[in-house]
């Protein structure tokens, strides 16, 4: 080694001055490096050498379908690919499937819900309706993880689809995909959500019929249309007995709408911590909009300015008749006592 500096060291004087200092600096640079590697590779092994850290266990992963492109190899393999700083800079991260899910109900807040806790840092969604487990099924879970948004170690992955709670096949579906995945309902008072679900198809179709039309079989003997979906999906406990056989109820959290507007920091808290995440979004977060009528996130997430949601959000209800509402309450009453008693929560509705 000496013998191999010497001679590199060896500059030849009649070289102009010029460059025998550019060769000179060319060594040293040379010698840097040389010495900078030697120097890491000795201390990795020195710490390979130490006390090594203790093997984590494997986390649990997902069930999948028979068929199922995807091996489990593959998915033990790619959490660890790279740490989680490289995968931040590296735009990178794994695509998982969600740990937790938002499967209900249409109207009930759901969009609220997950804008709300997108500004936690440990929770990743998917922005848009994946409708996996009621329309795109047949796609596959390949398919429907590569939806999912990258995400690092102790981020949770979360979707949400509101139409899951009233679809029959998807209990059995997520069940099948992880028995272990965590689901939250956002429920409303059910007539006031089945006005809201009408207000949003009125807003398409201003053609279709009035609202008491829709309700009723025959108004005259007050036979209520449980066919038409407005008024089918706040049938809660009806939908709420066919997850039952897939989930306990401990699995499943149960937010009210109404106190995601009246108390949105109380209600994400619950939320968080059903999640078992950090309690970061607090009243801090919120300021309520006057106009139109909800609360609003003082700085959405990636940005600093306030946010709402959109105009599709907040719409005034029409007028409706008051004797074809207390009708409708009359008729979810019993409905929604069974619901109180299956969640051990009462919601208030009465």
């Amino acid at each position: 080694m000496g013998q191999r500096l010497n001679r590199c060291l060896d500059v030849p004087v009649a070289l102009p001055p010029l460059r025998r200092r550019l060769l000179l600096l060319f060594i040293m640079l040379f010698l840097w490096l040389y010495m900078f590697y030697s120097c890491a590779g000795s201390c990795a092994g020195l710490a390979t050498r130490g006390s090594p850290a203790p093997p984590r266990a494997a986390a649990p992963l997902p069930q999948l379908e028979p068929g199922e492109e995807s091996s489990r190899e593959e998915q033990r393999a790619a959490p660890d690919a790279a740490s989680p700083i490289s995968s931040f800079f590296n735009g990178s991260g794994t695509k998982r499937l969600p740990q937790a899910i938002i499967i209900g109900v249409k109207k009930g807040g759901t969009r609220a819900l997950l804008e709300f806790l997108r500004v936690h840092p440990d929770v990743r969604a998917v922005g848009a309706e994946p409708h996996f487990f009621d329309r795109n099924y047949e796609r596959g879970l390949a398919w429907y993880r590569d939806l999912m948004p990258r995400t690092l170690e102790g981020q949770i992955t979360m979707e949400k689809t509101p139409s899951y709670f009233v679809t029959k096949e998807a209990p059995a579906r997520i069940s099948s995909m992880s028995k272990g995945t965590k689901l939250i309902v956002v429920v409303r008072d059910p007539v006031t959500r089945a006005i809201s679900d009408y207000t949003q198809t009125l807003s398409k179709k201003p053609d279709i019929p009035t609202f008491e039309s829709l309700t009723f079989k025959n108004r005259t003997t007050g036979l209520i249309d449980t066919s038409w979906s407005a008024i089918q999906i706040g049938i809660y406990a009806k939908h709420l007995e066919n997850w039952l056989l897939y989930f306990p109820i401990g699995q499943i959290l149960f937010v009210s709408g109404e106190r995601l507007i009246s108390d949105p920091a109380g209600e994400l808290g619950r939320v968080q911590d059903f999640l078992g995440l950090k309690r970061i979004i607090t009243d801090k977060h919120f300021y309520f909009n006057k106009t139109k009528g909800f609360p609003c996130l003082k700085k959405a997430e990636g940005s600093s300015k306030p946010h709402c949601l959109g105009k599709t959000k907040g719409r005034t209800h029409p007028d409706i008749d008051q004797e074809v509402v207390q009708r409708l309450r009359d008729f979810y009453r019993p409905f929604n006592m069974k619901f109180y008693q299956m969640t051990g929560q009462d919601f208030g509705w009465d």
